[in-house]
């Protein structure tokens, strides 16, 4: 059986709500295996290098937003994808620098799959009350977001292939911190 490898950082609002162990709890619970942990105060650089504005990047992520907004009939303040991108990146470095975060590289069988599901949707509102973002983070929405300007606040990020993965493991970690056992 082969089994991948990804990243989980428990973000500032998973830390100041003292979900650390309740978060680590359920991925242990579904038999994954934590290689790496440590928490960490990201710096700007660190926060960069995190969510880099990539063009496809802020394509897919202006078009999901877009559609978010269609769906609850709101008005969405861009209509350029670059300028959305450019908008969302300085929210998310903005967040993710305001206080530690708990990095963790996960092992297991489709550990990648497993954890997403595990997590819940990106948007809590919409999660299912059994994952963790629609049990503790349900109250939050883009349309709260966007309201007050600010990037959302669903306690993790996860990543969301093996290829992002890899880069992001090797972002967080060093390869004497990362242990297989």
């Amino acid at each position: 059986m082969t089994h991948e490898q990804t990243l989980v950082l428990i973000k500032p609002d998973g830390i100041q709500k003292q979900l650390i162990g309740e978060i680590i709890k359920r991925f242990e619970e579904s038999n994954l295996k934590i290689c790496a942990l440590k928490m960490t105060w990201p710096d700007e650089e660190l926060a960069r290098k995190h969510y880099p504005l990539e063009e496809e990047w802020a394509r897919q992520t202006f078009e999901k937003t877009k559609k978010a907004a269609e769906i609850e009939n709101r008005q969405l303040k861009y209509s350029d994808h670059l300028e959305f991108g450019k908008m969302l990146q300085k929210r998310l470095i903005a967040f993710i620098t305001e206080s530690p975060v708990i990095a963790m590289a996960i092992k297991g069988p489709n550990a990648i799959s497993s954890i997403r599901k595990i997590i819940g949707l990106t948007e809590p509102f919409r999660a299912h009350p059994k994952t963790i973002r629609g049990q503790f983070a349900s109250e939050e929405s883009y349309k709260i977001a966007e309201a007050e300007d600010r990037s959302i606040r669903n306690l993790l990020h996860a990543s969301d292939s093996l290829e992002t993965a890899k880069k992001e493991i090797k972002l967080w970690f060093k390869d004497d911190e990362v242990h297989d056992y």
